[in-house]
């Protein structure tokens, strides 16, 4: 029995904390700017030395670039905000009491808001003494996953009082998440009024040189792309997107592919991108809207992207699965 005038306390729960990349809050310059200022400060995603690299993000890219990436922001945005954010928002509420009354099911972005210390602040006020982080990148890349993580430990080494922690491992090769693509990618084709001549898988890029230094990003891209080409009974082809800055990029690289397709005699083509959880602008305006002008204009004629797992019945069942099994031995019926 707590003694006159402790102060309350809540019922102990266990906390599950969905982590995606984040997204400006406006489509408009200044908020991009503050992104991206953020973003590309992070240490696990720009690895140059700060002396060096400061300047140039300084001085030169968040003078040009936000205005650029407000206008292809404002190309995906909607009622509900960026889609990333709307997305991940609806992962987290259908999720809400997906296994069982005592766990709290939350989100939080990398970069921007919500912000990741925030929402664990959250979690831990509503009696999470527990908390299940995790990821929403199904490859592993030092740049996604362990920044994530690395925002939640550097929270939590504020914290007198830390809540026990898991975290999500990578899900590339899980049988819920390649049968959850598989359906997916099955009934987006069933739609359409053409049949495709190849299927892109366009994976977000990443500098060459993290491969070499032991990232197992490459690897696990390649390995959904066969699983998930096996399952669907045709191979895949495998791309990189969203090269950035200088340095030789992982490749082959998805815009390169699309404008060269059509002049091997592949018209008809349909892209998917297993690697990201949530349909956002490197998807919708990269791969819809300029991949579609890229393929077209290099002489193709039939073209569609097929949408992420996203919130839909596929998605959340594939979610719930593999948070459930890293639950397990916290939650007893889930």
């Amino acid at each position: 029995m707590l003694p006159e005038n402790h102060p309350p306390v809540p019922d102990r729960r266990i906390g599950v904390l969905l982590i995606n990349l984040g997204t400006p809050e406006a489509p408009d310059a200044p908020s991009v700017r503050r992104y991206l200022g953020q973003f590309l400060s992070d240490r696990r995603v720009v690895e140059i030395p700060p002396l060096l690299w400061q300047p140039i993000l300084r001085g030169i890219i968040l003078r040009t670039r936000p205005k650029k990436s407000a206008h292809a922001y404002a190309q995906v945005w909607s009622e509900a905000g960026s889609p990333l954010a709307a997305i991940t928002r609806g992962q987290a509420q259908a999720l809400e009491g997906a296994f069982g009354k005592q766990v709290v099911v939350d989100y939080a972005m990398r970069y921007g808001n919500p912000a990741i210390d925030d929402r664990l602040a959250a979690l831990k006020a509503q009696g999470c003494e527990r908390i299940l982080l995790a990821p929403l990148y199904p490859q592993y890349c030092a740049a996604t996953t362990a920044t994530a993580n690395d925002a939640a430990f550097a929270a939590l080494a504020e914290m007198r009082w830390q809540p026990a922690i898991r975290t999500l491992p990578p899900y590339h090769d899980d049988p819920a998440y390649i049968e959850a693509l598989r359906q997916s990618v099955s009934d987006a084709l069933a739609t359409l009024d053409f049949a495709p001549d190849a299927i892109l898988a366009s994976f977000h890029g990443m500098p060459e040189r993290t491969l070499h230094l032991g990232d197992p990003y490459h690897c696990h891209c390649r390995k959904t792309a066969r699983l998930l080409g096996d399952a669907l009974g045709r191979e895949l082809i495998v791309t990189f997107q969203s090269r950035f800055g200088r340095a030789k990029w992982l490749e082959p690289a998805t815009d390169t592919v699309l404008a060269g397709l059509p002049g091997q005699g592949v018209r008809k083509i349909a892209i998917v991108a297993p690697g990201f959880s949530a349909d956002c602008l490197e998807t919708l305006e990269e791969l819809a809207i300029r991949g579609r002008h890229t393929f077209v204009a290099a002489g193709g004629t039939d073209f569609a992207y097929l949408p992420c797992l996203n919130d839909g019945d596929v998605g959340i069942a594939m979610l719930h699965k593999i948070l459930r099994s890293e639950l397990a031995g916290w939650v007893t019926a889930a």
